[in-house]
């Protein structure tokens, strides 16, 4: 069994999820780039390696059992346990979402990948993280899925447009991500969503202000939490997000 720091970044062939892989990947870890596309998977993992990072791809779709299940052998045979897992892989759906209009389809689409997707793939590595001396999970989320702030006034503390099937996903996400807090409290797995920001990447038609690399930063402080850390909490880079 490998003695190196393994990490597993899902959606990490782009954008925010490439810059996490790099991000690790620069601390010396070895990291795993999760992608369901091949050929994006391997131009990313042959990108990191030019940069130096001990990078390997891992076929992986989140919403699919097979594949989750496949990864996960693919990572024990690999390294023999995982430190860190970054559940990063999301879609939008599709603009607009008016809750009066939108297909329950699409809302089905999205949780299916945004929230169901993130529990398949902890839960078939749950095994491996547990054989961890410092195990993270890091659950990519979003400032638009706080209810606190999108429920204040206009120009108050709204966030992000009307999005009826992206915006509660990310806030089904926090529900989910606070009752793994609840049920690992007393191990050494600490489990935090995180916030990138407005950051420019597909997902919002490269319409964001903040960089990958900048939208990164919150998932590698907390893939990296000291063994007493918080658990079960909300973080972007100014601080804590109100739920």
């Amino acid at each position: 069994m490998s003695e190196q720091t393994i990490a597993l970044v899902t959606g990490a062939n782009k954008g925010i999820g490439y810059e996490i892989a790099a991000g690790l990947g620069a601390l010396g870890w070895s990291v795993g780039v999760g992608a369901r596309d091949d050929q994006r998977r391997k131009a990313a993992v042959e990108k990191l390696r030019a940069a130096g990072v001990d990078a390997f791809g891992v076929p992986l779709d989140v919403t699919d059992d097979a594949s989750v299940t496949a990864a996960a052998r693919l990572i024990e045979e690999q390294a023999g346990h995982l430190d860190v897992l970054v559940n990063n892989a999301a879609i939008t759906g599709g603009m607009p979402q008016e809750p009066t209009r939108v297909d329950p389809a699409t809302i089905r689409t999205v949780v299916e990948t945004n929230v169901i997707g993130v529990i398949r793939v902890t839960n078939a590595m749950m095994p491996l993280l547990r054989r961890s001396a410092s195990p993270r999970v890091v659950n990519m989320s979003s400032s638009v899925g706080s209810l606190a702030q999108q429920s204040g006034t206009a120009g108050e503390q709204t966030t992000g447009p009307v999005a009826a099937a992206y915006a509660p996903s990310k806030t089904f996400l926090n529900a989910v991500t606070l009752q793994y807090a609840r049920e690992l409290s007393g191990t050494n797995i600490l489990i935090n969503a995180g916030c990138p920001g407005f950051v420019a990447t597909d997902l919002n038609g490269f319409r964001g202000v903040r960089t990958p690399e900048q939208g990164a930063a919150i998932a590698i402080k907390l893939a990296t939490l000291p063994d007493d850390g918080p658990t079960g909490m909300f973080f972007e880079d100014a601080g804590v997000v109100p739920w």
